[in-house]
């Protein structure tokens, strides 16, 4: 079997034709990432996934930086963000804007990310600290706390790598 790798172009015309008109409603609350790095692949994916926004918080990097330029690869560019100081003062701003918070945390409250439903849209997802997670302060602001099922041995996955898990779930979830 011949199989032909689309390219650039190509790939883009092919993604084209699938896209929405809108971005999809789910804004992404970057809280207190401490990793340039995992703030420009989380950038790349995020407009990969077509979503919202990005709002970056705390002590999360933010354009123009080059490490996370490195990684983003130009998309800074592409998909909108703003920085807040506080994580929960954008919470607020988005819980007026009628949006729902979901925290992506593993608690004794947390339920699996496929239990999402249409109607919890439009979504804003937090994701925490590498190693010390969401604040605490944003659990009393949030509206769900979702999880994604991990199988193996290890408690946990990269943050950028659980975001991109989570934010192609949650689109899942809106149809």
């Amino acid at each position: 079997m011949g199989c032909k790798k689309l390219e650039g172009e190509e790939i883009l015309k092919k993604w084209r034709k699938i896209r929405p008109k809108e971005r999809f409603p789910i804004t992404v609350i970057l809280d207190n990432i401490r990793s340039a790095y995992n703030v420009g692949s989380i950038f790349r994916t995020a407009e990969c996934a077509y979503i919202s926004k990005l709002i970056l918080c705390g002590i999360t990097p933010y354009p123009p930086h080059p490490k996370l330029e490195k990684t983003a690869l130009g998309t800074t560019n592409l998909i909108p963000w703003i920085y807040f100081e506080k994580t929960v003062e954008a919470i607020k701003v988005l819980k007026k804007e009628g949006f729902k918070v979901a925290v992506l945390e593993i608690t004794k409250q947390s339920i699996p990310i496929q239990k999402i439903k249409p109607e919890d849209f439009p979504l804003a997802l937090v994701i925490g600290n590498e190693v010390t997670g969401v604040d605490e302060e944003v659990f009393a602001e949030a509206d769900l706390i979702i999880e994604i099922p991990l199988y193996g041995e290890k408690e946990s996955l990269n943050v950028a790598v659980a975001f991109g898990v989570a934010i192609f779930g949650l689109i899942e979830r809106l149809f």
